[in-house]
């Protein structure tokens, strides 16, 4: 009797572990596309054309490749792989450990006719047992400490071998050099798309049936824009990106990349976490390559560390943190916060403020932005307005290409909204709109005056960054990292304090009108 491989739609890499252990044996592989994923999640449109087309083609490479192959698109899991392991007669069913810890209770749930296989993930660098043995050494689980060795056991980066290997260049860390304002008229290359093939194209007609049937049954619509749809969905694709970022934007991808400017959505960043969480790319490969053309071709280190980095460090560190702090960690909720997502998020749009609007209409046309419009804008705001952190959690998960469990709980709920106390973050990246006046060109023609800390013409980042401090100033002080704002703070006269106050107050209560 066979064995049964399922492959889950964020393992599509031909030597995912659960293939590569069943390489010459009697096996079928089966790729379920399952509607009632938006039973739990509506996502974003065009999420939803990535993972079923890239499951689509997957299903044909395996079979290229010799593979005896079963895609079947169905209403729910359980029915489905229950009634595919019948008909198969299959022996027994081997699954490659999912990413999200969610998905692993739910197939465990099914109680299934064959002995279940799990097979160890080899979709990161670091497994979770690595992970596991590396944080018990540490009080502080500080990205910086998990990146320099992440460094050293692969061997990236590094001049020498062995304990006595230092960092190219001397420095561990080009952060400094990589957080220029963007200057008058920055733009960047041209990103890399595709245009939809017949599979893809029957995807997209799938997915607006999907919405017709939501609609009759009085749901609301899916978010997103759903055409043009022009992200790559095959491992082939996939590198395409991959060469083309090298190609056109490596070079200039350090300076700039916490830039955020009107028109430029992609800059020269490199659009590859979709890829990469998919498992079209696997991340070794990608550090590798940036690494040999990168000092082959003497590339910036600045900015050729910086990209490595948000890969083999934070990436990694983000999935490691995720499986360690266990499944508690998503409930947290360290300041208390409470306030429902004003309906600018479900709509992506009509909050008034140009930075939010501008992200909101990138994040609605093609499911991106990049990792400051995501942390120093949605997050910031947030975060200083208050908003559910589980609710917000939620939202970026079903919006961002890239989201999945795994990534959104960590970046979510402890780099963006500290609700888990300073697990993962040192401080909470509160900023006021002088920040986004520095950084990106957003403020230029806004509604808001960016100068103003109060009165109805004010910009809301600043009654809100400053009341958040105000609220939560006695814990606040008892951090290093806050010390030279909360003097700021003590400096505020109590008359303009009570102002601020007010117009914090003003903005949640116009957010909840627009909820209810």
């Amino acid at each position: 009797m066979p064995i049964g491989v399922w492959v889950l739609g964020d393992q599509l890499n031909p030597e995912q572990a659960a293939l590569a252990a069943a390489v010459g044996l009697d096996a079928r592989v089966l790729l379920l596309e399952s509607s009632s994923v938006l039973q739990q999640r509506a996502y974003h449109r065009q999420k939803l054309v990535l993972v079923w087309s890239a499951m689509r083609h997957f299903a044909l490479e395996l079979r290229a490749a010799g593979w005896c192959v079963d895609h079947q698109e169905c209403e729910r899991f359980g029915p489905a792989l229950l009634a595919w392991i019948e008909a198969q007669q299959l022996d027994e069913l081997w699954l490659m450990e999912p990413a999200d810890r969610g998905f692993r209770r739910a197939i465990e749930a099914l109680q299934l006719p064959i002995p279940l296989r799990w097979i160890p993930s080899n979709a990161f660098l670091w497994s979770r047992e690595a992970f596991a043995d590396w944080a018990r050494g540490y009080k502080q689980l500080r990205l910086e400490l998990f990146y320099r060795e992440s460094r050293r056991r692969f061997g990236v980066l590094m001049a020498g071998d062995g304990p006595k290997a230092e960092p190219l260049g001397g420095q561990w860390n080009y952060d400094a050099e990589n957080r220029k304002a963007p200057p008058r008229g920055l733009s960047g290359p041209e990103p890399l798309w595709f245009e939809p093939d017949a599979i893809t194209s029957s995807v997209i007609e799938k997915v607006q049936r999907l919405d017709q049937q939501r609609s009759a049954q009085g749901q609301t619509p899916l978010p997103g824009t759903l055409q043009p749809f022009r992200w790559g969905v095959t491992r082939s694709q996939a590198l395409a990106v991959l060469d083309h970022f090298i190609d056109t934007r490596l070079d200039g991808f350090g300076p700039y990349q916490d830039a955020m400017v009107n028109g430029e959505p992609t800059l020269w960043h490199a659009l590859l976490s979709p890829y990469l969480n998919l498992g079209l790319l696997h991340p070794l490969e990608v550090i590798r390559r940036l690494e040999q053309v990168g000092l082959e071709r003497q590339v910036p280190l600045a900015g050729l560390e910086g990209v490595i980095r948000q890969i083999l460090g934070w990436r990694e560190y983000t999935h490691g943190l995720y499986h360690w702090f266990g499944s508690d960690y998503p409930a947290l909720n360290h300041f208390g916060a409470s306030q429902p997502l004003p309906v600018w998020f479900e709509q992506l749009g009509g909050s008034g403020l140009r930075c939010l609007d501008t992200v909101f209409a990138e994040l609605r046309s093609t499911g991106y932005a990049h990792h400051i419009q995501r942390l120093m804008v949605l997050a910031n705001y947030g975060l200083i307005a208050g908003l559910d952190p589980q609710a917000l959690t939620a939202w970026f998960h079903r919006m961002f290409i890239d989201g999945h469990d795994w990534v959104m709980q960590t970046n979510v709920i402890g780099m963006g909204v500290f609700a888990d106390g300073g697990r993962l973050a040192s401080k909470p990246y509160a900023a006021s709109g002088n920040y986004i006046k520095r950084m990106s060109t957003y403020c230029k023609g806004c509604r808001y005056d960016v100068n103003q800390r109060h009165g109805p013409a004010a910009c809301p980042f600043n009654s809100l960054y400053w009341d958040f401090l105000a609220r939560h100033g006695e814990e606040l002080r008892r951090n290093p990292r806050m010390a030279l704002v909360i003097k700021q703070l003590d400096k505020l006269p109590e008359q303009e304090l009570a102002l601020i106050h007010e117009a914090a107050a003003q903005h949640r209560s116009e957010m909840v009108a627009t909820v209810a």
